[in-house]
């Protein structure tokens, strides 16, 4: 084992070029940049700290060498890009702080303090892509919840579009984001981008069934061509929507009830019917 005691360092001058090895990652830097601030460095390398080489000549630094190179161009520069990962800032923050180098120290802690304020949130809602028919049945048999599905493919167009298409094309895409965000709670949205012909086409969907369905689109004659004309049927939309929530609370007996309600008004009717009949009767028996 190499005896570091009789290995101490006579003092450097300030530009000599110098190797470190820091917990077995290696770096070429200057005495000039390594006493540059006021830090732990300074002292180890201007005389008042023992510093140590191996047989090779590597000055030894006994620390994890992960950071060493962001230390060494902060020294350089006076300024680093910060890691993203909050793991990696803390652990720049702990050998910042061994190293002393207080103004690296401050500004590791105010990036630290802005990723606690700015805490990652979990997305408000999920809206599923459909790539398949089959996809889309799983999604309904998986489902309590009635559901709305927007197709939404420009490029489907055969013809030119008419000059507010594509403004239309966005309130539809706008609309269908903001009802996402409103109720994803209570209902299933889906998008389909890739399956279907539609270029703008919403459905509703109620107990797994297709409710409703409106087309957004049609082919009108300009000059002798055919165009592709996007409307915003937004009343439309708004009231399917108001429709489909019926089945919401009902889930699977939105049907049985109405039959129920349907079956006992009409026996309440031929009871009415019969009593009358009864009462009919009675008075002529009377008279």
């Amino acid at each position: 084992m190499d005896n570091f005691d009789d290995q101490k360092l006579l003092p450097i001058r300030s530009n000599d070029y110098i190797k470190l090895n820091v917990g077995g990652t290696l770096h070429y830097t200057t005495i000039s940049t390594l006493t540059k601030v006021d830090s732990m460095l300074r002292a180890m390398f201007s005389g008042r700290m023992d510093v140590y080489k191996d047989d090779e000549g590597w000055i030894l630094i006994d620390r994890c060498g992960k950071h060493f190179g962001k230390i060494l161009n902060f020294l350089r520069d006076g300024s680093i890009p910060l890691p993203d990962n909050q793991h990696e800032l803390t652990e720049l923050l702990i050998e910042s702080k061994y190293y002393l180098i207080q103004d690296l120290i401050d500004i590791c802690e105010n990036a630290l303090k802005k990723h606690k304020e700015c805490k990652i949130m979990e997305p408000v809602c999920s809206v599923p892509l459909i790539r398949s028919k089959s996809e889309e049945s799983k999604l309904l048999a998986l489902t309590n919840k009635p559901a709305i599905k927007l197709i939404f493919n420009r490029h489907n167009n055969k013809y030119s579009y008419t000059s507010a298409s594509d403004e239309n094309l966005l309130k539809n895409l706008d609309l269908f984001d903001k009802l996402s965000l409103k109720f994803c709670n209570r209902v299933l949205f889906m998008k389909d981008i890739v399956c279907s012909n539609e270029i703008c086409c919403w459905s509703f969907y109620g107990n797994g069934k297709k409710d409703a369905e409106i087309c957004c689109t049609s082919i009108v004659y300009a000059t002798d061509k055919k165009h592709t004309k996007v409307e915003f049927p937004e009343a439309r939309i708004y009231e399917e929507m108001l429709n489909i929530l019926l089945y919401e609370n009902n889930k699977n007996n939105f049907e049985t009830d109405i039959m129920l309600a349907t079956t006992s008004s009409s026996s309440n009717s031929s009871g009415r019917i019969s009593a009358n009949n009864k009462n009919e009767d009675k008075t002529k028996e009377e008279t």
